[in-house]
């Protein structure tokens, strides 16, 4: 170790959510660039988002709610990555 430096270990019980789970490295291998991940995972947040609202008010019938099993407090695009690293989405290439 250089002089001054120091290292912090955090030990934990607790489970890691977030972005560390699912992880980015894993979330890169299903897209090209992490651009591309975070347009496929934000349009599919709004999918969610707009779901529950359409839930809400009673309609069902435009959206495809949550592909992977989620709690109330998870927010949309927690629940997109997680969609994503468990193949529930794929992304295939578009024509221009």
């Amino acid at each position: 170790m250089c002089a001054g430096s120091r290292r912090i270990v955090v030990m934990t019980t607790e489970p890691l959510y977030g972005i560390v789970s699912p992880s980015i490295d894993n979330l890169l291998t299903k897209v090209n660039s992490k651009y591309e991940l975070v347009m496929f995972a934000a349009t599919r947040a709004r999918q969610i988002k707009q779901y529950t609202a359409e839930l809400q008010s009673g309609s069902l019938f435009n959206n495809v709610g949550p592909l992977v099993s989620a709690t109330v407090d998870e927010k949309e695009l927690t629940i997109a990555l997680r969609e994503i690293d468990q193949d529930k989405l794929v992304k295939t290439a578009t024509a221009q």
